[in-house]
């Protein structure tokens, strides 16, 4: 794919041989579990009440328009450190503004789709990436194909971890964010509304850092650690997330980027003029505590924590490839 339209995506190649194998990822609510690793936990004190929330079969923004309905607030008073699946089981954290008055007990609100498991105050409201990561439980249903293949990806992933692409979520149905953006960013679109045109901009910049990565991945780089790579606090290379400033990779890890840079010039160029700042991201995503167990033949189990923004998808397809009810297409990314 070039400079010239970006209305689907290309198939970026995964790190390890394709098992064949195949499941079907949440047929029920229940079998895709997540729960928010905070930051840290309220205080007891603050202008802000925290929520701890469980919710079923709800996405986030619904939640928080439900939340600021009751406290009587607007819902910018409403914060919350990452999306959710909605058909998902999941439990995160919400704050509301509430600086005056009465606290009201929120943990006596019912709703069929979420309930307030605690209540806290705190000093500070909840913002997009206030989160340590997530706690993933999953399970795989009518698994088919070479178990033993299967069992070799999770080994594999369990050791060396998992392509940490950005998943299909971030670029809207089909990919069409990433068309949106081109066109937004070469002044073919006018985008009026900050909330869409973060969303294209966050999409055209997933879509080079996935770019740079499966040229890794293609060129046989995939663990590997290449002349001026720029390291991670972890020791791991990064890819990187596009923007004003100098490229700070050298050598052969910067002739990649720019080689990638220079194929999608529309886009890089605009998200040089669009205010986003040069940053990097961890290549490899790691699954901590990674555990896995087949209750039946065609079930599979999978228990593993994420850091922020990375997908759990993305170690999915390494291991088989899976199918979701066609009501799923609307679900949103867990970050």
């Amino acid at each position: 794919m070039t400079d010239a339209q970006y209305t689907t995506l290309p198939q970026w190649p995964n790190a390890y041989p394709a098992s064949g194998a195949s499941a079907m990822l949440k047929l029920l609510n229940e079998d895709f579990i997540v729960t928010e690793l905070p930051q840290q936990l309220p205080s007891g004190e603050g202008e802000h009440i925290w929520l701890d929330v469980e919710k079923n079969g709800a996405n986030t923004a619904f939640v928080a328009q439900q939340l600021a309905e009751v406290a009587g607030v607007q819902e910018r008073d409403v914060g919350y450190a990452g999306l959710k699946d909605r058909y998902a089981i999941t439990r995160q954290w919400f704050s509301i503004y509430l600086p005056k008055g009465e606290t009201p007990d929120l943990a006596r609100l019912q709703h069929p789709e979420f309930k307030v498991l605690s209540q806290s105050r705190h000093v500070k409201k909840l913002r997009p990436g206030d989160l340590q990561g997530n706690r993933f439980r999953i399970v795989l249903r009518e698994v088919s194909g070479d178990r033993d293949a299967v069992e070799a990806n999770l080994k594999a992933l369990a050791s060396h971890g998992a392509p940490n692409y950005f998943g299909a979520q971030r670029f809207g149905f089909e990919g069409g964010n990433v068309e949106q953006g081109r066109a937004m960013l070469a002044r073919e679109i006018r985008v009026r509304n900050p909330k869409k045109k973060g969303i294209y901009l966050s999409a055209v910049r997933s879509f080079v850092f996935n770019e740079v990565l499966a040229l890794r991945i293609r060129q046989g780089l995939w663990g590997k650690t290449l002349p001026g790579d720029v390291m991670d606090e972890a020791g791991r290379p990064t890819g990187p997330l596009w923007g004003r400033g100098r490229v700070i990779t050298t050598d052969q890890a910067q002739a990649l980027e720019m080689g990638v840079a220079e194929r999608h010039a529309t886009l890089c160029d605009g998200m040089e003029h669009a205010g986003l700042d040069q940053a990097r991201r961890a290549l490899v995503a790691w699954p901590v505590d990674m555990s896995w167990d087949w209750p039946q033949a065609d079930q599979l189990v999978l228990a593993f924590s994420l850091p922020a923004g990375n997908y759990a998808t993305s170690v999915l397809n390494e291991i088989l490839r899976t199918t979701e009810p066609e009501r799923h297409n609307e679900s949103a990314a867990v970050e």
